[in-house]
Parts: structure tokens; sequence; C-alpha cells
């Protein structure tokens, strides 16, 4: 449970967090032509989308590692 609730605060962070940039040239150049408003929520929206396979795989990857840490 405890690691869940971690798992939540880091995801939290990731998609509240301003300061993050994750736009691919593409989407820079459509950004910028939008406007600042529209820009901030389209990469709002790429860090969203980004944090939740990113999270999804940090837990799966924990688990297995915590289920197979005695074989090594």
């Amino acid at each position: 449970m405890r690691l869940v609730r971690w798992i939540m605060i880091l995801y939290l962070v990731v998609v509240l967090s301003n300061v993050a940039e994750a736009q691919c040239s593409i989407c820079t150049k459509t950004a910028q032509q939008m406007g600042e408003k529209p820009a901030k929520a389209l990469n709002s929206g790429i860090i969203y989308l980004a944090a939740t396979p990113l999270a999804l795989m940090g837990f799966i990857g924990y688990r297995w590692w915590k289920s197979n840490r005695d074989m090594f």
C-alpha cells in the first residue's frame, strides 16, 4: 500500500509540473501557431499521456523485481 501512495505522488508531480517540456518538433511548431495557453494545454496533455504508461511499467517492474530478487 505504501508503494501505491508513492507512485500516486510521483504521478501527480509529473502531471502537475509546469517545468517539464515534452514536445517533439512537430508538436512545438503546432503549439507555436496556436498561442500560449493552448500550447501549455498541449504540453500538459503530452506529459499526462506519457506518465500513465511509465507509472504502469514502473509498478510492474517493481513487482517483478520484488518477487524475483531471491533468485539472484
